[in-house]
Parts: C-alpha cells; sequence; structure tokens
C-alpha cells in the first residue's frame, strides 16, 4: 500500500530529517511539505493525503488547532513534536501516533505500518476497560462517544461509561458503519440520531434517541450531507 504523507514543521533541518527518513520507507509517499498550520489546511482543501506528520509548536496555529479544523475523512495524523508533555493532549483529539524529535526511522516506520495496516473486521462486542472493569458492549447498543477532558464518555444503553482509551481508538474498534466520526471530539451511531438540527455555521446538532445532543462540525456536516443524499 502506498501512503501519501504530507510534512508540516517550520523548521528546515526537521523537515529535511523527516524527507530522508521517508524516502527510505517502502511505500512511502512525500506528497507535500508545509511551514505552517495554514499551509496545511489548504493542502488537504486542495489534494487527498493519507498521513501528516505534524508539528505542533507551529507559528500561529499549532498542529493541535490544525488537527481540530481537518475533515472528518482527512489524513491520519500522526505528530511530531520535542515536546513529550503534549502526549496526552495529542492522543485526545485523535492523533494515530506521537513522535519525538529527534525522530528514529524505526519508530517512523512502525507509526506508518500502524496507519496502513488493514482494520480488523468489528466484533459484535466492545470490549471497553474502565477504571471497574473491562465492559463488554454489544456494537448496536452505543449510541454515541464524546471526549470529556482526558475520558471518553461512552454512551450505550442508556448508561455512560468512562475510559481513558483514545476516541480514534475506539472509532476504529467499532469499525465504520453506522459509526461516524462527527466531530473531533465525538462519534455517534447514525442509527441512534434521530434529528440533525441545522446550525449557522453550517454544522448541525445530531439529537440521539436518548435525548442527548451532540454537535457536528461543519466538515463533518458536509460528509454527512452527501452520505444521506442531502444538498
Amino acid at each position: 500500500m502506498t501512503l501519501r504523507v504530507l510534512i508540516a514543521d517550520d523548521e528546515a533541518m526537521a523537515r529535511r530529517r523527516l524527507e530522508r527518513l521517508l524516502a527510505a520507507i517502502p511505500g512511502a509517499v512525500l506528497a507535500a511539505t508545509c511551514t505552517n498550520a495554514d499551509e496545511v489546511l489548504a493542502a488537504v482543501a486542495e489534494a487527498t493525503f493519507d498521513v501528516a506528520l505534524l508539528d505542533i509548536q507551529m507559528p500561529g496555529l499549532s498542529g493541535l488547532d490544525a488537527s481540530a479544523l481537518l475533515p472528518a475523512d482527512g489524513p491520519a495524523v500522526i505528530f511530531v513534536t520535542a515536546h513529550p508533555e503534549h502526549a496526552l493532549q495529542a492522543f485526545g483529539v485523535g492523533a494515530r501516533d506521537y513522535l519525538l524529535k529527534p525522530v528514529d526511522a524505526d519508530r517512523l516506520r512502525k507509526a506508518l505500518d500502524r496507519v496502513a495496516a488493514p482494520p480488523a473486521p468489528p466484533s459484535a462486542r466492545l470490549a471497553l476497560p474502565t477504571a471497574r472493569g473491562v465492559h463488554l458492549l454489544a456494537r448496536g447498543d452505543v449510541s454515541h462517544l464524546v471526549l470529556d477532558g482526558a475520558s471518553v464518555v461512552v454512551h450505550a444503553d442508556g448508561k455512560r461509561h468512562f475510559t481513558t482509551t483514545s476516541l480514534a481508538e475506539l472509532e476504529r474498534k467499532l469499525g465504520g458503519e453506522p459509526f461516524v466520526r462527527v466531530h473531533r471530539r465525538a462519534v455517534v451511531n447514525l442509527n441512534c440520531v434521530e434529528l440533525l438540527e441545522p446550525l449557522e455555521t453550517g454544522g448541525f446538532v445530531a439529537r440521539m434517541a436518548s435525548g442527548d445532543r451532540v454537535e457536528v462540525s461543519r466538515a463533518a456536516a458536509r460528509q454527512l450531507r452527501r452520505r444521506l443524499g442531502l444538498r
């Protein structure tokens, strides 16, 4: 599998190192190089990428800010930074991996392999680690998942379950349809959505069968309209 990779870093030396490392990894193709978050967003709006290697600290918008503004079907994000203290926040916004500078060649290869690996077929039940133990939830009972601070709240069968497993990892375990990422902080089961209320921003508020309301970002709303055959 060929991975189209975008690199974003304001430091020329860091960009050149990543370019050299990528050139030695079979199946990885450098498709774009950016120096700030605005260039990243412009590049993603014009072309398709499989992976974005984003520095966190850049002039203007940070890599975390850029990740939050990427479309729901945008590239998998791997953060590359010299600051380990951002790791929890990075995984909280759905990063697939987190690499520390100077980036190790083998570590980068493993991160890209993780993105390229085909998803495992979803199980009929979601194994959810919590402080009380591992809950086994029927996939169809899961209504929506919302990131709340350092925890993800999984709403299932009228109950709330708190876990430190990342939202991105839970999304992968659920295995796609009918589960859809509608915001960097939320995933919903479309079978449990009763109403999509339009917002002036171009997004939606999804009213769930439980009565809960979940924000749908403008980018995710565009994808939902196409998916549902709406204009």
